[in-house]
C-alpha cells in the first residue's frame, strides 16, 4: 500500500511563509499563519515543503489504505492562496456564498488574495471544516 506523500515535518511554518518573495502572498501567510491557529486552537506544522497544517487526523478507509493527513490550513503557491477544509465544501454553500471571490476544489478553496474574501466568513468556514471532519476521524494536535 502506498504511504501518502504530504507529510508533517520539523521545518518552521514562520521561516517558510517569510521566505516568500511575493509580498502580499507573503503578507497574506502571515495572516493566514495567525487566523488558523487562532480558530484551530492548535500550532502550525509543515506538510511537505508548502503547506501550513494545523491539527491531523487518523483516516482509514474501507479499502484497508490508511494514513495521518493535516486537519486544516493553507498554502501560498505562487497562482493563489490554497486553503484546504476537510472533508470538502458540499454541505457549506451558505457560508461559501457569503464568502466573497474564491474558486473551489474538492477539499480545497483558491483564492487570489486575501482582500478578495470576508476573514470572519473564513474563521467560520475553518471552524465548520474542523467540526465536520472530528465527527468523521478524531481530529487531534498535530
Amino acid at each position: 500500500m502506498s504511504q501518502n506523500k504530504t507529510t508533517a515535518n520539523a521545518a518552521d511554518p514562520r521561516a517558510f511563509i517569510e521566505s516568500i518573495e511575493h509580498p502580499t502572498r507573503r503578507a497574506d501567510g502571515l495572516v493566514l499563519l495567525d487566523l488558523f491557529a487562532e480558530v484551530s486552537g492548535f500550532e502550525p506544522v509543515m506538510w511537505g515543503g508548502s503547506i501550513v497544517g494545523y491539527g491531523r487526523y487518523h483516516y482509514r478507509y474501507k479499502t484497508g489504505r490508511e494514513g495521518d493527513f493535516l486537519a486544516t490550513g493553507f498554502s501560498p503557491r505562487k497562482a493563489n492562496l490554497s486553503i484546504y477544509i476537510m472533508p470538502g465544501y458540499q454541505d457549506y454553500s451558505q457560508i461559501m456564498g457569503r464568502l466573497g471571490k474564491h474558486k473551489l476544489g474538492k477539499s480545497c478553496l483558491y483564492v487570489n488574495k486575501l482582500a478578495d474574501i470576508d476573514l470572519d466568513v473564513l474563521r467560520e468556514l475553518i471552524a465548520a471544516g474542523l467540526r465536520d471532519l472530528d465527527e468523521i476521524w478524531k481530529v487531534e494536535a498535530g
